[in-house]
């Protein structure tokens, strides 16, 4: 006795806009519609790059009764025509055709932020893809990425590695997929720190844990090389901003017991403990001035600086010389 054709869900919700989890969302969509027919075509389109009646064509029926996954990127800014085009189609979805609309969870109009509630009275599978921002969340990723490939990790190898990795998802992903395979599937902090020996000089974070520590030759240092080996200046000026944001937010509560001060911060005990210990170099005029260094870099990174390598650079000594003024009195 054959077994039952596989048929797969003709309409799905990626909500949020977490891009890793947003791409894998969708390719598990189109995963499941290639395995009922492998042969099915994959078409993704922006919504704000369609017009009603393209819509339609892209979520008319085939001739030839061919699959098609049709992925709407972009779904929080439809118009009100698309949208109500959209939710037509998702009522009475095409034989063959599997609708994805990604949507990242906002929207301005009405019509466009109601869309997610409107797909779920209709049945859609949704994927939750929400920015991963909380350091326990963030905790939870890479321990689900280590089970995705086969291994088990420990506490403080899952803490090792976002400090050394730092917290960029496709990152973090990439290297907890690597140790499972170079550690024989078993992570700890000591695995972590064996083979990413040296990584930690050309990152953001090192680059920031000494440009906060007054460190200037290693700061200066661990920038040139972060910028040569191609670091993002984002991801520089993010760290940057991080660890600044971090200490006064730690150095505002006062002296405390780490564990408690995790639980009142939301951070983990390692990164309130480093912390401390980094806040004792800085005063709250300083750190007043360096949040207003942070957030100017971060903004002259993204487009407002003609020199981002500079910007950076200047931001970097302007956060030394504040740290150290304090030792200088």
């Amino acid at each position: 006795m054959s077994s039952p054709a596989v048929v797969p869900d003709p309409l799905h919700l990626v909500l949020g806009d977490e891009e890793l989890l947003v791409e894998r969302a969708v390719r598990a969509a189109v995963s499941a519609a290639r395995a009922a027919d492998p042969a099915a075509e994959l078409r993704r389109i922006k919504v704000t790059e369609l017009t009603p009646p393209e819509l339609d064509e892209l979520l008319s029926p085939s001739l030839f009764a061919e699959g098609r996954v049709v992925a709407l990127d972009g779904a929080q800014d439809a118009g009100k025509e698309i949208a109500e085009a959209l939710l037509s189609h998702a009522r009475q979805p095409a034989d063959g055709v599997v609708l994805v609309v990604v949507h990242s969870g906002g929207g301005r109009a009405k019509h466009a932020k109601e869309l997610p509630n409107a797909l779920r009275k209709l049945g859609a599978q949704v994927t939750e893809c929400k920015k991963i921002t909380k350091p326990a969340d963030r905790e939870a990723f890479v321990r689900d990425e280590v089970r995705r490939a086969g291994g088990k990790i420990d506490a403080a190898g899952v803490s090792a590695l976002i400090e050394t990795v730092g917290s960029d998802l496709r990152e973090l992903s990439s290297s907890a997929t690597q140790l499972v395979a170079d550690a024989g599937g078993r992570v700890d902090e000591n695995a972590v720190r064996r083979y990413h020996r040296g990584r930690a000089e050309v990152t953001g974070f090192a680059v920031a844990e000494k440009a906060v520590t007054g460190d200037r030759a290693g700061a200066l240092e661990a920038l040139r090389w972060a910028l040569q080996l191609g670091v993002p200046h984002v991801l520089i000026a993010d760290a940057l901003a991080d660890a600044v944001r971090t200490i006064g937010r730690v150095a505002s509560v006062g002296r405390s017991d780490p564990f408690r001060l995790a639980g009142e911060l939301g951070m983990p005990p390692w990164k309130v403990k480093k912390a401390l210990a980094q806040s004792r170099g800085w005063n709250s005029s300083a750190l007043s001035e360096a949040l207003q260094v942070v957030a100017e870099v971060n903004a002259d990174v993204k487009g407002v600086a003609a020199d981002a390598e500079y910007a950076l650079e200047r931001a970097v000594r302007r956060l030394l010389e504040l740290r150290n003024s304090r030792s200088e009195r």
